[in-house]
């Protein structure tokens, strides 16, 4: 934290370098237009972004439903659903739905007049999107340009690029966090907290995960500083009295956090200094945190409500870090549903559906919900055909975004028709996305405070395609 000067210079040779591919024959509007565009960061405004990451690729058609009576009956009969519109195979029962069937604030017509519910553990998120805080965005996943399916079958990459190692677990986790294949170092969101650390007096707390190492948070410059539900990991000498005794703990800290003239031990002596004085930093804030709003479970485990709860702990403590631009990172697993579909993606639903809802609530109880946006991603969608007991790897899926500045109670994107033959999909249901990941991230960037012409460099594909703004954020 001793380095914001440093930090800013930096940041502000970025912008500048950024704003120099305007031309020094740009009109003079244009170029003051770009330098107050280029200061978002600088505003006196708190805004967060909180990523829920769903690993091993969500079951999209049995999150977001078909509802409607010819729809459903298509999802139905490829689900290999009930007679009568009753459950079966991989397919809800129409009358499971009803308490969670959406109706858009303002009237959408989809493709095929498509109506939709969510899944039948979502009662929270329906509650949320009825309040216009959740919005839904239709068929997102990574794409280098726009694709039509013969396009896809066409042999001419060089024109019509795929993304790397499609239905490949690793490749499309790293594809949607750092928009390339497993090995990529630097993610999206790493990259605006490059940006953002100029803005931040905690520089250390600009990008933090509750879920464990994610390349999605890690920048060029900001590093992300990992937490465990109850708080920061501790170092353990610095809580316990391992040696019998506070003068045996503190030589022994001495030892190992003292300079050296070898540049390994260096190295490792500033990570833990860094480390310990960041833990006594992120205790004593939290403590200053009173919050009201209940994540507990009735007594049952969620993993996804223990990690928002310290994200909400940690927003509360936004003023002690002195940050004004945060990233959160939670992360959900087991979505791979090869088979047990119908009873383990159920489990996470209710997961999903607890953990949201409390955090929203939480959210508005520490007077920040306009200033935070969650979203959900995944590796993957899944088709939309069954294997017999669960769905195998897809491409396209849908996503949620929810907070107090979202257009809520309403679709973006555009709705996949219900087949397994039509042009929108792949085989056997998988979507042919026709949204981007970058696109998706790029409305969240803008909102976020990356301006236009900073866009390009943390998302180099935004330029194939026809907006950098779908809407979802006010």
């Amino acid at each position: 934290m001793s380095n914001a000067h440093q930090l800013q210079r930096r940041a502000f040779l970025k912008r500048m370098s950024a704003l120099s591919a305007l031309g020094a024959a740009a009109p003079l509007a244009l170029n003051l237009a770009a330098v107050n565009d280029a200061a978002a960061f600088n505003s006196a405004d708190y805004k967060a972004l909180v990523c829920i990451f769903l690993y091993g690729g969500n079951d999209h058609a049995n999150t977001v439903v078909p509802y409607d009576i010819p729809n459903y009956d298509r999802y139905s009969a490829i689900r290999n659903g009930g007679p009568g519109r009753t459950a079966g195979g991989i397919a809800f029962g129409r009358n499971q739905l009803t308490a969670t069937a959406l109706t858009p604030l303002p009237r959408q017509t989809l493709t095929d007049d498509l109506q939709y519910a969510l899944a039948p553990q979502l009662t929270a998120l329906k509650s949320l999107w009825a309040a216009g805080n959740l919005a839904v965005q239709l068929n997102v996943g990574p794409l280098v340009v726009p694709l039509t399916l013969a396009q896809y079958n066409s042999d001419d990459r060089l024109r019509y690029p795929l993304p790397p190692r499609l239905f490949s677990h690793n490749d499309q986790q790293s594809v949607w966090q750092a928009l390339g294949a497993e090995g990529a170092s630097v993610g999206w969101a790493g990259r605006m907290g490059d940006l953002a650390l100029s803005s931040n007096g905690g520089s250390s707390f600009t990008s933090i995960s509750a879920g464990g190492n994610a390349v999605l948070m890690s920048g060029n410059d900001v590093l992300q500083y990992q937490v465990g539900p109850s708080g920061p990991s501790p170092v353990w000498m610095a809580l316990y009295d391992q040696f019998n005794g506070a003068l045996k703990s503190n030589t022994l800290r001495n030892l190992i956090t003292q300079p050296s003239t070898n540049l390994m031990e260096n190295e490792f002596s500033i990570v833990t200094r860094r480390a310990l004085d960041l833990q006594q930093v992120v205790t004593n804030a939290l403590g200053g945190v009173v919050m009201n709003t209940s994540f507990d479970t009735d007594g049952q485990p969620n993993p996804l409500a223990d990690q928002l709860q310290i994200v909400a702990r940690l927003i509360g403590a936004r003023n002690a870090f002195g940050v004004k631009r945060q990233v959160f990172f939670v992360q959900l697993g087991g979505f791979d549903n090869h088979d047990n579909l119908m009873q383990d993606h159920a489990m996470g639903m209710v997961w999903l559906n607890e953990a949201m809802g409390q955090f929203q609530k939480a959210m508005v109880e520490l007077g920040v919900a306009n200033n935070v946006t969650t979203f959900t991603a995944s590796d993957f969608g899944r088709t939309l055909s069954s294997n017999g007991n669960g769905t195998d790897h897809g491409w396209g899926g849908h996503q949620f975004v929810m907070g107090g500045a979202v257009r809520g109670g309403r679709y973006f994107g555009r709705a996949p028709q219900v087949s397994v033959t039509s042009d929108d999909q792949v085989g056997q249901g998988r979507l042919l996305p026709t949204t981007s990941v970058d696109q998706f991230a790029a409305t969240m960037a803008r909102w976020f405070g990356v301006s236009a012409t900073e866009l390009p460099a943390i998302f180099p594909n935004l330029g194939n395609f026809n907006t950098a703004d779908l809407g979802f954020l006010a």
